[in-house]
This record gives C-alpha cells, structure tokens and sequence, in this order.
C-alpha cells in the first residue's frame, strides 16, 4: 500500500512539474504571438478550447476532452461514495445502548474539534477573501461564464430533505439530500439489527467497488490528467493563477499545522486536564506515517498500536473510537476544504458574504463524514460542496482541476491531522471512562 502510494505520489509529481513547464511554454507563446494572433488561435482551437461553450462549436480542445472526461470520472462516484460511507458509519455505531456514553462523548468530541477547526478555517478563508489574495483579472482566450450569487441560504434546508430518492440519486448537486438519505439509511439499518444484515453488505460491497473505481481512475489516469488539466489553466489563465495558488497552497499547510501541534493539544488538555506533551511527542510517529501514506485506513494499524501501548488508552476503547473516527472525524479535511472552496469561489468571480462562508463550513464538516479513508478523496469530495453551493462555472471548474493537480502535499498533511485527531478522542473518551492508564500515558 505503501509503495503503491509512494509510486503515484512521483507520478503526480513528475505530471506536476512537466504540467508546469508546458504551461510555462504555453505562457510564453501566448505573451509572445499574443491572445488574438492566428497561431495562438489555432493552437487554442486544437488544444485548449471548452468545446461546450460558445464559439467552441468547431474547436478540438483535446487537452479540454482529456481533462473533463477526468473530473467526469471523479464526479462519477460522488454520490454513491457519500451515500455508502455516511451509512456505513452510521452502521458502526451498532450498538448504542451498551455503548450509549462511549458514542456520545465521542460524537461529542469529533464535533467540537471539527467546530474548532472549522471557524479557524473559516478565520482565515475570510480574511484570504477580504484581501484580496484570491483575485485573479483574466483575459484570456477561453470563454468564461462569470459567476453569479446564489439564492437563499435557507433553501439548504428545504432541499435537504427529497420529495423524490430518485432525484436526489441523480444529480452531483444534490449531495445534502444524499447526506440526509445515509444518515436515514444508517439509523434505520441499526434499529433493524440483524435483519438488515444482508442489506449492510450490500452497502460495504458498493462502497469497496466504488474505492476500487476511484483508485484505478487515479492511479492510471491521474498523472496524465493533472499533466493535461494544470497545462491547460496555466494556457487559459497564464501566470495570474501562480500567485493565488501558491498563498492556497502556503495559507492552507499553515492552517493545518496550527491545528495539529496547538489545536489537539488544547483539546486535550482543556478536556482532560493532562499534559498534552506526552500526546504530541508519542503521537508524532502516526501522523509521520499518515503524511507517507496520505491514507487514513493505512495508518490504522500503528495508529491503534500507539494509542493503547504507548498512550494508555483501553483497547476496547480505542478499537471503537478510532475505526469510527477514521470515517466520521476528518478535522483536516474540512479545513482543505473550507480554504479551497473560498479560493475556488473567489477565484471564479463569485461574490462571498460572511453567511457564504458559514454554508461553506458547514457543507465542509457534513462531506467530510462522508469522505473516504483513501489517499485524494479529500479534494474529490470538494466538488460536493462547490455544486452544492453552485460554483461550477467554467473558471470554477479549471481552479478546481489546479486543486487537483497541487493538493498532493496538502492531502498528505490532511490525513496527519485526521488520524492524530482520532488518537485524541480516543484519550478524552478513555479519561471520561476511567479506561486510561495515566501512567502509560506519561511515561
């Protein structure tokens, strides 16, 4: 798993490199020949053309067919991936009455580390908006739908629950009524025990296709497709997109780092009135290996091993909290998504209030539950969030291919952030229960 992670890793770094050097040399010719010269006519018309928007009725766009059958691929599975992983996490609470407390307080701590989380996601994604660092003045030879504002926020609410399952099975944009469906699901199937066994392994076969789906399209497709996808935003948008893409990049790990070394230690020591340094010092081996891996299910084992040997937490204990956590508590992935929703947004054209952000968050904390332990799925599930709130325009979609193309060391960092927060609760819980064995955890 790890080898096979460490491959695609120098895949997608060699297609990000090579990705740049074509797009510089794109960059070049553009500057050079100019947007409205007849070569750079026609190499737009064979390479780089949207081929579905206006006066792109006769173009090739090769680089654009490649590239869109790609995020067509990823778009793909969205829906059953929520569907199914929501469900199946909901399942995992299979016996709340024995575990009653134990879940509570763990559901407790994932949401309060996710809030915390999510409001300085949401701090700094407003303060990038406020800025300005996110503007991008485009001219360009690609044609461009620009933005527009949504409706009424509270309209989430009322589309939130469907008036047809069929409908809300059917479209990308609909991912809140999916949300709503699994969790409906995932109660049901609990209160129904045994007899609903079969329909439970019904729902973890179409999960395992779907991750089987998802890693074969990014381990054989995803090099040649961040290669195609990061030559043609660099060709379309030229050397405007470099610096707003570079502060996502630094804003986000920045962000992320604050949350690992200080936000889990506070929570561990506002919550349990121990020394979070014994935590940080054992715990930094797991989120090492949760950075290689970028896979949160990889990463379980150690994980486990670290938090009863080492920290002291009854076996019992941990084995519940951090499988569920590892579905359910994806603290790292919200703020990627947080950050890389309002660059996305801004970058688009679209306008950005403070209840905007607050929505972003939201559908950030709601689709991270549903985002599988897999390398990548963090920034896959992020178009949920974008369709969600209607940022799909053509600009949208191309700052959203860059995501793609230069999450890699974020989502590395992602899942640190994930698996030490699992570690964490898995403390808390144990403290609360009189299950930790301090001098362990101290040692």
């Amino acid at each position: 798993m790890k080898k096979n992670t460490n491959t695609l890793a120098i895949k997608m770094s060699i297609a990000l490199v090579l990705g740049i050097l074509a797009g510089f040399l794109c960059i070049f010719l553009r500057e050079r020949l100019g947007v409205n010269s007849p070569t750079w006519k026609f190499i737009n018309f064979l390479l780089f053309q949207d081929i579905s928007a206006k006066g792109g009725e006769k173009a090739l766009g090769l680089f654009y067919i490649v590239g869109q059958l790609f995020i067509n691929s990823l778009q793909l599975v969205i829906i059953p991936m929520v569907y199914t992983s929501i469900t199946l996490a909901i399942c995992h609470i299979s016996d709340t009455r024995k575990l009653g407390r134990i879940s509570y307080k763990t559901l407790g701590f994932f949401l309060v580390s996710s809030i915390f989380a999510l409001i300085l996601a949401g701090f700094v994604g407003m303060a990038l908006n406020l800025s300005g660092a996110f503007n991008i003045h485009i001219e360009s030879g690609v044609n461009v739908v620009a933005g527009k504002t949504g409706s009424n926020p509270l309209l989430m609410l009322i589309q939130m629950v469907p008036n047809n399952i069929f409908a809300a099975f059917s479209q990308n944009g609909g991912v809140l009524a999916t949300v709503f469906l699994a969790v409906s699901t995932g109660l049901c199937i609990n209160s129904l025990g045994e007899n609903s066994k079969y329909v439970k392994g019904f729902l973890q076969e179409i999960n395992d296709i779907v991750i089987k789906f998802l890693t074969f399209v990014i381990n054989v497709f995803g090099p040649i497709a961040i290669f195609v996808l990061l030559t043609r935003t660099f060709a379309a948008y030229g050397v405007e997109h470099l610096k707003p893409a570079l502060i996502y990049v630094v804003s986000t790990t920045i962000t992320l780092f604050l949350f690992l070394i200080f936000g889990y230690s506070i929570l561990i020591a506002v919550s349990t009135k121990l020394n979070p340094l014994p935590f940080v010092k054992k715990a930094a081996k797991v989120a090492l290996f949760g950075f290689s891996t970028s896979s949160s299910a990889a990463t379980l084992p150690l994980n486990k091993k670290t938090t009863v040997e080492e920290l002291g937490v009854n076996s019992d204990i941990a084995s519940f909290v951090l499988p569920l956590g590892m579905t359910t508590n994806m603290n790292g992935t919200a703020i990627m998504q947080v950050i890389a929703a309002v660059f996305v947004a801004t970058t688009a054209g679209y306008d950005l209030g403070l209840s905007n952000i607050f929505i972003i968050g939201i559908l950030a904390l709601i689709a991270s539950v549903g985002t599988p332990a897999a390398p990548g799925a963090g920034a896959i599930v992020l178009f949920t969030i974008l369709s969600g709130l209607g940022y799909v325009n053509d600009t949208a979609i191309l700052t959203y291919s860059l995501i793609l193309a230069i999450n890699r060391p974020i989502e590395m960092l992602v899942t640190s952030l994930n698996v030490i927060g699992d570690s964490a609760a898995s403390i808390y819980v144990a403290k609360s229960e009189h299950m930790l064995d301090e001098d362990v955890y101290n040692k």
